[in-house]
């Protein structure tokens, strides 16, 4: 596929296709790796951004893996319980 590259800004930009975008998961506010391989840019996803989120962590939890309540003793100073 052929595309144009416009000044936007002080910087040069490329229109990424809606089909491109989708079937690599970039969408608006993406952060991606530019680099060069054999003078070629390259553009990837990069795709640990969402891997880290708490609702990632929160949706892995179920009855096997759910840790007990800890009990950390009395209170030593002016906690408050």
């Amino acid at each position: 596929m052929h595309t144009v590259v416009q000044k936007w800004g002080n910087s040069l930009a490329v229109r990424i296709p809606k089909s491109f975008a989708d079937q690599t998961k970039i969408s608006n506010g993406s952060k991606v790796d530019l680099s060069l391989q054999k003078n070629k840019l390259v553009i990837s996803p990069i795709s640990n951004e969402n891997e880290y989120s708490l609702d990632s962590f929160l949706s892995k939890i179920d009855s096997s893996n759910i840790h007990t309540e800890a009990d950390f003793g009395e209170p030593v100073g002016k906690e408050l319980i």
